[in-house]
């Protein structure tokens, strides 16, 4: 292949055939979507009709590569796993990290799609060229370590890298997660319900070739300046020693740390889940990902108490919220725990501990009562009954059965005005944020295209209040409104860029941390480094790539328009628009969404109305091959 940074191969595993196929991956899609969430989003749409269920063999489970990915470059071994979600029935993506990507780029593959469904139970091995469908019987019913150690066992080799569904995955949790390695989780939309619902237990992947960039000396004198960019950039530094436990302190303070199933933005518990509480008392060891010199996952050990032996990597921040302060639980052993039991079963921590939350607070009002739970009394602060829970969504057993639904599905079941206490966007629960004290990622939650999204445009700069980044990148005309985080002013913009810019790295694939608080690289950086890496001049064009990531937002929210997603659903829970903050900084707050939805609409060429892509825009962009502009 003539261009850098790519294997130029697509693998395909056709499960009813029970055979594979390498398709070449075509050369236009370098130049419209540059990889990852691109190839991804083209390839979704194309070959999976509006209107699929997210369950059925229709479904088809991408795993894709950028052209970084494997290289020099650093925190470049991310992967994304794309498919119609089955926790919301719309886009779905979750991105993890480790060495999973890298391997697959090794093995010769920029991107695997798994397709149709097995009969019986399998896991697909791949090793370079050969590619097997593995009989999966025993492995079934295990959880997600136990599969890892007995597929690392029977290849007789510590480098092969193991995705695995548990218990979870195979029952459909809605939630439920693709574990890598035990301890990398591909966690929101349901991407393990979607392998369990095509009998795949696991992918294994070991490859052993070189990813080949276009201008090697030119890229690597690039890949040695961002790394000392890294290790000379303070917040990195503080991000290696206490990981995102790091968030703790800095959300109480402005207000922002998610309680009692966003109720409130305080917590009176917090010191003890925040990151100098938690380091010397349980952490044993740090770990990195694939190209990363920072180290923030943590390993950590409970000695004592009734969950003494605990041993587990993580919680990390979405973790800490998801079982600790939202279901109002000081007490880090139990989130340890909790999310030691997710990685195990192969759960999202963040869609398990909110439905939790949702149930608790139901309970609180008299919506559900111990008729419902099967003598089950949900009370806040109880880690026994969050445990409990835990297991039972788990194995989807009694009152677990219908949680395991999601809070949204649950809620409409239950009715009786439970919806009032789910709090989700599209399907989707709200992660660790809150658009009361935080205007633009009330924003970002109501236009992600996979629901509450705080991944793919989370605007650190006015959340956190770095004004000079704000002004080099926005200009001092805008400030201070667009790093004041209770107005609604400019919000929109600071959004849509970066967006922009997330979308660009989620095609490279690079670490969400690369490019935030403040961002150690953005835009401009990249469009630097593509051509060393691809040899295509035109990813040197800042305007181009700001084009290629419009493209790929656009194609996604046409894909949700298949499926009757328009303004309507660009919305937040009541809880962010009409219930005030009690206290804390923000105290009074609430979300005046609308204002901001217009101003985002108008910056991506969207119909006000609708609330989707113009015939103009999607001209423009290049997409009349859709559906949407027929």
């Amino acid at each position: 292949m003539k261009y850098g940074g790519y294997t130029g191969r697509i693998l395909r595993v056709r499960l009813n055939e029970g055979d594979f196929k390498v398709d070449k991956l075509p050369e236009d899609w370098i130049r419209d979507y540059i990889g990852g969430d691109g190839f991804a989003a083209r390839l979704l749409y194309e070959e999976v009709p509006g209107r699929t269920d997210a369950l059925s063999p229709d479904n088809k489970l991408l795993v894709a590569t950028g052209p970084i990915t494997g290289t020099l470059w650093p925190m470049s071994g991310r992967t994304v796993f794309v498919s119609k979600a089955a926790l919301t029935g719309i886009w779905g993506e979750s991105h993890v990290g480790g060495f999973l990507g890298p391997e697959l780029k090794y093995a010769g593959y920029d991107m695997l799609v798994v397709e149709g469904a097995s009969e019986t139970p399998v896991y697909v091995s791949i090793e370079n060229d050969d590619v097997q469908l593995v009989d999966a019987s025993e492995l079934w019913g295990m959880k997600t370590n136990e599969v890892s150690a007995a597929i690392t066992k029977r290849h007789n080799d510590p480098e092969v890298q193991v995705a695995a569904i548990g218990p979870s995955g195979e029952k459909k949790v809605r939630f439920s997660a693709v574990m890598v390695n035990n301890a990398r989780a591909v966690g929101r939309t349901g991407m393990g319900a979607v392998l369990g619902s095509k009998n795949v237990k696991a992918v294994a992947i070991r490859g052993h070739g070189a990813v080949e960039v276009y201008d090697h000396e030119g890229f690597t004198e690039l890949a040695k300046d961002a790394h000392r960019r890294v290790g000379e950039n303070p917040q990195a530094q503080e991000m290696g020693k206490w990981g995102t436990w790091i968030l703790t302190a800095v959300k109480q303070e402005i207000g922002e740390l998610p309680t009692y199933n966003h109720r409130t933005g305080v917590f009176s518990g917090w010191e003890n889940l925040a990151g100098d509480y938690i380091r010397p008392r349980y952490t044993i060891s740090d770990r990195a990902c694939f190209g990363c010199s920072l180290g923030c996952k943590k390993v950590n050990y409970v000695r004592e108490g009734p969950f003494a032996g605990t041993l587990e990597e993580g919680p990390e921040y979405e973790g800490l919220m998801a079982f600790g302060r939202s279901l109002g639980i000081d007490d880090y052993p139990t989130t340890l725990k909790a999310n030691q039991i997710c990685n195990r079963y192969g759960m999202d921590i963040i869609s398990a501990g909110a439905t939790i939350g949702f149930a608790m607070e139901a309970f609180e009002n008299g919506v559900i009562d111990e008729n419902d739970t099967g003598g089950l009394r949900l009370e806040w602060g109880d880690s026994e009954i969050t445990i409990r829970l835990l297991e039972m969504i788990a194995r989807r057993e009694g009152f677990g059965n219908l949680l395991a639904e999601g809070s949204a599905r649950a809620a409409q079941k239950i009715g009786r005005g439970a919806e009032k206490y789910a709090i989700h966007v599209k399907g989707m629960e709200v992660s660790g944020q809150d658009g009361r004290t935080h205007r633009s990622i009330g924003l970002g939650h109501a236009t992600g295209a996979r629901g509450a999204d705080h991944l793919r445009s989370l605007v650190v700069v006015d959340q956190l209040g770095y004004e000079d980044v704000a002004a080099e990148r926005w200009g001092k005309d805008k400030l201070p409104e667009i790093v004041d985080p209770y107005t609604e002013k400019y919000k929109a913009t600071a959004v849509f860029e970066s967006e922009n810019t997330y979308c660009i790295r989620d095609t490279l694939i690079v670490c969400w941390y690369s490019v935030s608080w403040p961002p150690i690289f953005w835009i401009h950086d990249f469009a630097k480094m593509l051509p060393l890496a691809t040899g295509v001049k035109e990813f040197g064009s800042v305007d181009n790539l700001i084009k290629i990531a419009e493209r790929q937002v656009n194609l996604k929210r046409l894909f949700n328009a298949r499926e009757g997603i328009s303004r309507k659903d660009d919305n937040l829970p009541d809880r962010f628009t009409k219930e005030p903050m009690p206290e804390g900084p923000g105290k009074g707050q609430v979300v005046n969404l609308e204002p901001m939805l217009d101003d985002y609409y108008r910056l991506r060429g969207w119909d006000l109305e609708t609330g989707l892509p113009t015939k103009k825009t999607i001209k423009r962009l290049g997409l009349e091959w859709t559906s949407s502009y027929s």
